[in-house]
């Protein structure tokens, strides 16, 4: 549950940016991930800079993060006037179809600058643990998780309790109408892609120092199961999205845990009659469902879009006139 709820928050905080652009144009970006990715790397590089001059480690992560938001800002906001802007009153397929080529340029983009090697991230965080009914919980799963939640309240307050959130939610309405009204509409859909940049590098970063890696092609996956689990709660939907990531990140860990975990048994009970074999425990054999998280991600989205289409929460934003 800890380690769901920790990869949870990360994929509901990326969440977020998928369901916000699509609540307002009705776009589906997914170039989102790769904000994630480039986030990571331009922390990773500046945390590799600062960690060898010697810095406190919680300085040296927060500069990080400080120098990798502005760069994806600036990268979300290039994306959507250059590549998006034009094409906004193409077919709808014009714009997916450059959502997916914005990916792959930015992919390899990244490749030339950082390589295709993995990045290690330094480990310069000391690990402390704790225990908490019986599981033990480290300081930086409960740093993300902290984090996570307040970032999500604090958008949550930005989209209903704001002027920007107010002209937000009346250009996800009908922008016609919105700009009939004095709402500036080019400006708050750039506002939205900034918004969303930022919370991706955020991700990205929190990303990077859990697992300690980050290589050219992490946002794919990562964006993938995003995009999954702004669905699953319901797209457009911004608690949706929150309520989603967490979702997804639990059944992930949950599934890759326990069923993968049996599955993985049953593999190895099966090679080791074949050669006559056992280990000395009974043959039990855990590969930790490495292989299993992406298909229980999966089946459970298919599943709550067979049954409940417009995903858990079911709210939808209004259709344009």
């Amino acid at each position: 549950m800890v380690n769901g709820l920790t990869l949870g928050a990360v994929y509901a905080i990326v969440a977020l940016g998928y369901t916000m652009v699509y609540g307002i144009i009705q776009l589906i970006n997914f170039a989102h991930g790769e904000l994630v990715m480039i986030g990571a790397m331009v922390a990773f590089t500046v945390i590799n800079l600062l960690a060898a001059a010697g810095m406190p480690p919680l300085m040296v992560v927060l500069i990080g993060t400080a120098c990798a938001i502005p760069v994806c800002m600036l990268v979300g906001y290039a994306m959507e006037r250059l590549a998006y802007r034009p094409l906004r009153h193409a077919p709808r397929l014009a714009p997916l179809i450059t959502a997916i080529g914005v990916s792959i340029i930015l992919q390899h983009l990244a490749m030339l600058v950082w390589s295709r090697n993995v990045l290690a991230f330094p480990q310069i965080i000391p690990l402390t643990t704790y225990s908490f009914l019986g599981a033990v919980v480290t300081g930086v799963q409960i740093t993300i998780v902290a984090l996570c939640f307040a970032m999500m309240a604090g958008l949550a307050l930005l989209v209903y309790r704001t002027r920007l959130g107010t002209a937000m939610r009346a250009t996800a309405q009908n922008p016609q109408v919105a700009r009939l009204m004095g709402v500036d509409v080019n400006r708050v859909i750039a506002a939205t892609f900034v918004i969303g940049a930022a919370l991706g590098a955020v991700a990205g970063v929190m990303f990077g120092t859990y697992y300690g890696v980050a290589q050219y092609t992490m946002g794919s996956v990562l964006g993938l199961k995003a995009f999954a689990a702004a669905v699953l709660g319901g797209i457009g939907n911004v608690p949706g999205a929150m309520v989603g990531g967490l979702l997804l990140g639990v059944v992930e860990a949950l599934g890759a845990g326990y069923i993968g975990e049996i599955s993985d048994l049953c593999r190895y009970d099966m090679l080791a009659a074949s050669l006559g074999e056992r280990c000395a425990d009974g043959g039990h054999f855990v590969l930790f469902g490495s292989n299993y998280q992406d298909v229980f991600a999966f089946v459970v989205l298919i599943l709550v879009l067979v049954f409940r289409p417009s995903g858990l929460l079911g709210e939808r934003v209004g259709d344009r006139a």
